[in-house]
């Protein structure tokens, strides 16, 4: 499936790996989601990005939310509560909202 217009995004950095959640426009005017995973790996002077897309679709919105909040209730209730989550609470600078304007490009 080609992207078409982007309209929304927002970037997620966290550490090696950084997360875009876009929002995309199809030709007759309906809306789906792309999730984006994106990884940074050193490769000579510089480095290579290992990049992995899912795209989510409006039939689908409510059941994806609601099984990775399930999954991570779980994971925070019964396999780590004694972990206090709030240490991983993002700061300002590691998520951006991007608009229309943006000329960030993940294909």
């Amino acid at each position: 499936m080609e992207d078409r217009e982007q309209i929304y995004s927002k970037r997620v950095r966290a550490g090696k790996r950084t997360y875009f959640f876009d929002v995309r426009s199809t030709r007759s005017n309906d809306y789906y989601l792309t999730i984006t995973e994106s990884r940074r790996h050193p490769q000579g002077d510089g480095f290579t990005y290992e990049k992995h897309k899912m795209f989510l679709y409006k039939e689908d919105f409510d059941k994806f939310v609601d099984a990775l909040k399930d999954a991570v209730d779980h994971v925070k209730t019964e396999l780590m509560p004694e972990v206090d989550f709030s240490q991983f609470e993002t700061k300002a600078d590691e998520v951006d909202v991007v608009g229309e304007s943006s000329d960030l490009k993940w294909d």
